[in-house]
């Protein structure tokens, strides 16, 4: 051979199978070119070794969706920027293979304010991402609450249910310290603006916020600025 050509049209000779076929083994991580994955089925071919995995099924790629531990003081696209090969977590439970095309079109949904740090969800998934909004004031989350300050002997009580701010009175919220810096909130349908409002109004000032769980979803032991899949069978 003295062209270089397509590597989707060197699989389909080589298997045989169909050029769509042979662009889905590509697409899904199956096919070395020298010993190196290629998940481009326009990458172009000359002499090079060229092998697929004996593992390869011709299955579509789905949506990728990953959770990550921000950390304080990140941006919403610095976040973004943590999903990469070498901050995945390397034991990950998921069973979900690690494909270059899961990190391309992301979208943040959950979203955590820059000071706050814990878990945030990102997505290729339409379906997630409707759910995540369509549901958001079903869905309970968990934080760990920083903060500095002398707690009233009622101010508890008020941080589990008696609030009011701008007319409208909170939710019943589950509130409880976790130790004597850091209070531990369940809640629903309450922002973590309105976390900090509540800490202030029974004396307490916020030093720092961390998400811990979105629904069913935990950040479990993901470090700073590591990730993970979701599998499938996920659900907040």
């Amino acid at each position: 051979m003295t062209e270089p050509e397509r590597l989707a049209k060197r699989i389909a000779a080589l298997v045989p199978c169909s050029r769509r076929e042979a662009e889905m083994y590509i697409e899904g991580g199956w096919v070395r070119v020298d010993g190196v994955t290629v998940e481009q089925p326009q990458f172009k071919v000359l002499d090079q070794r060229i092998e697929i995995d004996p593992a390869a099924r011709l299955t579509p790629s789905e949506p990728a969706s990953m959770v990550l531990h921000k950390p304080a003081g990140v941006g919403a696209e610095e976040a973004r920027a943590l999903i990469r090969v070498e901050n995945h977590l390397v034991d990950d439970p998921s069973g979900v293979r690690v494909l270059h095309r899961h990190f391309a079109r992301l979208e943040s949904v959950l979203p955590l304010p820059d000071m706050s740090s814990g878990l945030l969800v990102f997505t290729q998934d339409w379906r997630v991402k409707r759910r995540l909004q369509e549901d958001f004031e079903r869905i309970e989350q968990e934080w760990v609450v920083e903060v500095e300050g002398k707690l009233s002997s009622s101010g508890l009580a008020l941080l589990n249910h008696g609030l009011v701010f701008d007319s409208y009175a909170l939710p019943p919220i589950k509130v409880s310290w976790q130790n004597e810096t850091h209070l531990r909130f369940a809640l629903k349908r309450v922002s973590p603006d309105t976390v900090v409002r509540m800490c202030d109004a029974v004396g307490l000032k916020v030093l720092g916020m961390k998400r811990l769980r979105a629904g069913r979803i935990p950040m479990g032991r993901l470090e700073p600025g590591q990730w993970r899949y979701l599998a499938t069978t996920d659900r907040f």
